[in-house]
């Protein structure tokens, strides 16, 4: 088809005039509740439903496009075909390349993604406002039509294999399709919609596209856009680009027929250092009346003051919750508790039963319900406070739940009595029909290492990364290189004390959060013979305060819908009308926790078993072996907690290295909602201007290293089929340093764009050798680590590492090309505004500049610095601080070859 028109040479004028032969057929525009923000909703002729919802958090919009078909609908024997027809779509169009949409999705700030799940497609964006009209051309082209090329999917079905291998290597993904096989055997639930590689085997393209052709529809899709946009003018060139899509005729849709459910269990061995307890029911589903009542159950029974998670403090349990997992016609509601190594899980499981058949004999407490209820409407508004977040909801609302908006949710929520959650929990909760799973910890063999490199000689050829037409709608977004506008503007303040008040008013909800952060560096700052005390301490702070107990400073919290943490990272997030009273009860908690002997004396020997089965674990000792081959053998980095070490704690050195590293004079706090910075600091002195720190300043920096040698360790895994695998570096290079930004431009262009990126390309599109590939850096204060991390087949490992590396060495011979380096400045300034799409990651952006050092101006600086690097920059200092002979490779799961 050909491509369509480039909106940004039309205008207005014509944007109008073609609408007038693409109305709508109902258009209704609505307020949001708690906010000034407007919905905005429309059915075109063809039966797209569209929904915009203004959000002026950040210049940033998301676009949600919901195709109603998912794993329900594929032919039987090809489970993951929806799946497979999702990558595909990232596979190229009639006028739309696999290259051109790969680079056009990076040059947006590559925040881009879908999913597949039983009756459900999504299509994700998220973009500066300023690109919609991009993000939306490429939905329109894939609606309208998808390529599907045999060639294309022989190569996107390696990928997706080892997508399915990356699962199959997560023991939490193994025991839930066991579960699923055995709650809805006979039916479509009965797998999930990942797929499997014997189907992918027989899935060719024309079947795919076979697929399309039948589902993507506008009649089948709803399209929710969320952001900083003006809603009709949104709306006038969605009817432009989608309008003139044609409606079709949808096939029918598979029934699902439930089975009588048989009561069974199973187990799996675990990579985890902690063991897994579930017990499972069916439920109905979202087409259920009951799935309200079953959503308040679930809050009930997973609240803290509740008997279930009762078995923590008691030494019981390490971890307990109550899920429920509504799929379209059936789900599952099941009770999991997390155990140490070792423990007496059939205990435990009889226990967590007993708990639950009192629930289905007797009830569940009426104030809990009344706390669940308070608990939904905090988090109905806090969903406002993401850009994202809230076009997800609205997406999951209208496309799953079958309902107007979240706030309908809500609204059904509220309409809950006791009695409902009694009888939904006499009904549901069959212990006679319930499937216990368990998945039992297993130790890893000892690493292996040999010397040297690795990847052998191989000398494989990649190809260059060439430069790629656009199509002219998205030609501008692409010359497009502008310091992104500056769109917060906290007010800073010190306290006498030393403590640090950000304070960043936003009025996208009726909402007020907090987040703290205290400078710390347990490795160096816990005495020696003390290693593991600051977990220690952390698991304490939930016991609540000197003033109120664990059950009472929950209580307090539930009582206005609050949610709190303490810790060096510390939060509470709230409705504005209980901003007062939740900083009164953060502040009593951290500053005066209980800390209670008792609950030491219960934590100790349970810590001790969980750090012992840790300390054996395959994911411990990989990235212990990581650390061991990156750092000298004294660095603090590896001082290791142990059994010992944990038995040895007393209740006086918890409370003295509280009292030494909790101090003001290292702490941000940022406040961020709707809230003035007079009423914020007039709040956080009230409460926190008395904290006074004692004694001098501990030093909370890692030492500077030597540069490493190359290595190659292999962690044996027997509970994974693939390999994940790290290269890896240390780096003298510092947060502060001025050759970070070109550093950071040259790791972007071999693993920060998705397709687009030369890794991507090279070991994802064109071999198929992993699912992601993803290069990084991690700098900080006194020193950094660059690294590259992937999944593949054993077989596989040694040659997408030597790609990998090939590709670093790449970048330091030859300069990069003028159209990739252009290409990805734009990726790294659209990440810029898209960083500041939430309330939660504006607060901890401004935390982590404050804690490495750097100005609260630092994105506007770091944008220049971007626009005015050169290839030959990028080149320089990739061979100044990238030792490519030196990479340190650990893989974890079978010994590869």
């Amino acid at each position: 088809m050909p491509l369509l028109p480039n909106l940004r040479h039309l205008t207005v004028a014509l944007l109008i005039g073609a609408a007038l032969t693409l109305t709508a057929q109902a258009q209704t525009v609505t307020s949001l509740p708690g906010s000034s923000a407007k919905v905005l909703r429309a059915t075109l002729t063809n039966g797209l439903k569209v929904v915009i919802v203004r959000n002026t958090l950040a210049p940033v919009v998301a676009t949600s496009v919901n195709y109603m078909v998912g794993s329900e609908e594929t032919p039987a024997g090809f489970p993951g075909m929806a799946h497979a027809q999702e990558h595909m779509m990232f596979r190229g169009s009639p006028g739309l390349s696999a290259d051109q949409l790969a680079n056009i999705g990076s040059i947006m700030g590559g925040d881009f993604n879908a999913n597949t799940r039983e009756s459900l497609t999504q299509y994700l964006y998220t973009v500066p406002s300023e690109d919609l009209d991009v993000a939306l051309h490429i939905e329109a082209v894939r609606m309208a039509a998808v390529s599907d090329a045999q060639s294309e999917w022989n190569h996107e079905r390696g990928a997706i294999e080892q997508e399915v291998a990356q699962d199959l290597s997560d023991p939490g993904y193994v025991l839930y399709s066991k579960l699923r096989g055995i709650a809805f055997k006979g039916t479509p639930y009965a797998y999930d919609a990942l797929g499997t590689r014997p189907s992918f085997a027989k899935t060719t393209a024309a079947m795919l596209k076979h697929f399309h052709d039948q589902w993507y529809a506008p009649n089948n899709a709803l399209l929710v856009i969320v952001g900083n946009v003006d809603p009709a003018a949104t709306l006038t060139l969605v009817k432009v680009l989608f309008g003139s899509i044609p409606s079709k005729t949808l096939p029918a849709r598979r029934p699902v027929n439930l089975q009588p459910m048989v009561a069974s269990s199973f187990t799996v061995d675990t990579d985890r250092p902690e063991g897994t307890a579930m017990i499972a029911f069916r439920v109905p589903g979202l087409d259920s009346a009951d799935t309200p009542a079953l959503e308040v159950l679930s809050d009930v029974l997973s609240s803290r003051r509740f008997d279930l998670y009762g078995l923590v403090p008691q030494g019981k349990a390490v971890d307990a919750e109550f899920s429920v997992d509504p799929l379209p016609h059936a789900g599952l509601a099941f009770a999991t508790v997390a155990f140490p190594g070792g423990a007496d899980h059939r205990a435990l499981e009889q226990q967590v039963r007993a708990i639950l058949a009192r629930v289905a004999r007797n009830g569940v407490p009426p104030e809990l319900v009344a706390a669940a209820k308070m608990q939904e409407r905090r988090q109905t508004e806090f969903q406002k406070n993401s850009i994202a977040g809230l076009a997800s909801v609205w997406a999951d609302a209208l496309a799953l739940y079958g309902l107007e908006s979240p706030e309908a949710d809500l609204a059904r929520i509220e309409k809950v009595t006791v009695a409902d959650v009694n009888r939904v929990a006499h009904q549901y909760l069959d212990l006679d029909h319930a499937v216990t799973a368990v998945m039992l910890p297993k130790g890893s063999g000892k690493p292996t290492s040999s010397s040297g490199g690795f990847g052998g000689q191989e000398n494989i050829a990649l190809g260059e990364a060439k430069p790629t037409a656009l199509p002219a709608w998205a030609t501008t977004a692409v010359n497009r290189l502008e310091v992104p506008a500056v769109t917060t503007h906290p007010v800073i303040s010190h306290l006498p004390n030393g403590l640090t008040l950000v304070v960043q008013p936003e009025d996208v909800s009726d909402t007020i959060s907090v987040y703290g952060h205290i400078r710390n560096r347990p490795e160096v700052e816990a005495p020696h013979g003390q290693e593991g005390i600051s977990n220690v301490l952390g698991e304490l702070l939930t016991y609540g305060s000197q003033h109120l107990d664990r059950l009472a400073y929950q209580s307090a919290l539930d009582a206005i819908g609050a949610e709190s943490h303490a810790g060096t990272d510390f939060s509470v997030v709230a409705l504005s009308s209980g901003f007062d009273r939740a900083v009164e009860l953060l502040a009593d908690n951290e500053l005066h926790p209980a800390l209670p002997a008792q609950a030491l004396d219960i934590m100790r020997p349970q810590f001790a078993q969980i750090i012992a089965g840790r300390n054996r674990s395959p994911g411990y000792l990989m990235q212990r072996s990581l650390r061991s081959a990156l750092f000298p053998a004294t660095d603090p980095s590896l001082r290791e907690t142990t059994p010992a070490s944990i038995r040895g704690i007393t209740l006086d050195e918890v409370r003295a290295f509280q009292a030494a590293t909790f101090r003001p004079d290292l702490t941000t706090i940022v406040v961020i909602g709707r809230i003035t910075p007079d009423r914020a600091l007039a709040t956080i002195t009230k409460y926190f201007g008395a904290w006074a720190a004692t004694g001098p300043k501990p030093d909370t920096d890692l030492p500077a290293v030597p540069a490493n040698g190359a290595a190659t360790i292999a962690v044996p895994d027997a509970t994974r089929v693939q390999d994940v695998v790290v290269l890896a570096e240390n780096l003298a290079l510092t947060r502060t340093n001025p050759d970070y930004y070109a550093m950071e431009l040259g790791s972007t262009i071999l693993g920060g764009g998705f397709y687009s990126s030369r890794l991507s390309i090279h070991l994802r599109k064109e071999a198929g050798l992993v699912y992601s590939v993803d290069s990084n850096l991690q700098i900080g204060r006194t020193r950094g680590v660059y690294l590259i991390d992937f999944a593949s087949d054993p077989q596989n490992v040694a040659k997408a590492a030597a790609m990998a590396v090939q590709d670093v060495k790449g970048l330091q011979d030859q300069p990069a090309g003028a159209e990739e380096l252009l290409r990805t400045k734009a990726l790294l300034l659209r990440q810029i505004p898209l960083s500041e799409a939430s309330i939660e990651e504006i607060a901890r952006g401004i935390i982590d500049r404050d804690d490495a050092g750097l100005p609260p101006d630092e994105p506007s600086i770091a944008a220049r610095r971007y626009i005015a690097l050169t290839p030959q920059d990028v080149q320089s200092v990739f061979k100044k601080w990238v030792r490519a002979g030196d990479f340190v490779r650990v893989s974890q799961g079978p010994t590869p070859p």
